[in-house]
């Protein structure tokens, strides 16, 4: 009893003592900018100032970062929309694989008629059948335009 008592009183001494953490990796430690400012000598107005400053640099930084996200995210829908031509063959896979859950016409762009062959299964199967025909046949093309790979 006396040793687990010991042990106990050592570990929480050695955690009490030591108030960095102790990682197997270097771990980046935040500053606060506002404790640092705060704990200086200056006047409080002074402070005041560096707080809204630093504020307002935050805040700079993020709308800066939201841009650029939303320009890249911008760049990439553009060259996937410049390179995303459908193929027929993958619309003949889908129809012929999953036609009964309408994943063809999603692929194809007819996003509503795939939610109503989704909900009945592809017409009982007969829609998706005649989807499959049509696809082979290339009577059944993309939304916005012909196929861009042909069988």
């Amino acid at each position: 009893m006396k040793k687990i008592i010991f042990t106990l009183l050592t570990a929480v001494l050695i955690t009490l003592t030591f108030n960095q953490t102790r990682a197997a990796f270097p771990v980046a430690q935040k500053s606060n900018e506002t404790s640092k400012v705060i704990n200086t000598s200056a006047t409080p107005i002074a402070v005041e100032e560096k707080v809204v400053s630093s504020e307002t640099a935050k805040e700079n930084l993020k709308s800066d970062t939201k841009k650029k996200v939303k320009k890249e995210k911008k760049s990439f829908i553009e060259r996937v929309m410049a390179a995303g031509g459908k193929s027929q063959l993958i619309a003949l896979l889908l129809a012929f694989f999953v036609g009964g859950l309408g994943i063809h016409r999603f692929y194809l762009g007819y996003t509503w008629q795939g939610v109503v062959q989704l909900l009945t299964l592809g017409g009982c199967g007969i829609w998706s059948l005649i989807d499959f025909i049509r696809i082979i046949l290339g009577d059944l093309q993309p939304k916005n335009g012909p196929y861009d790979k042909t069988l």
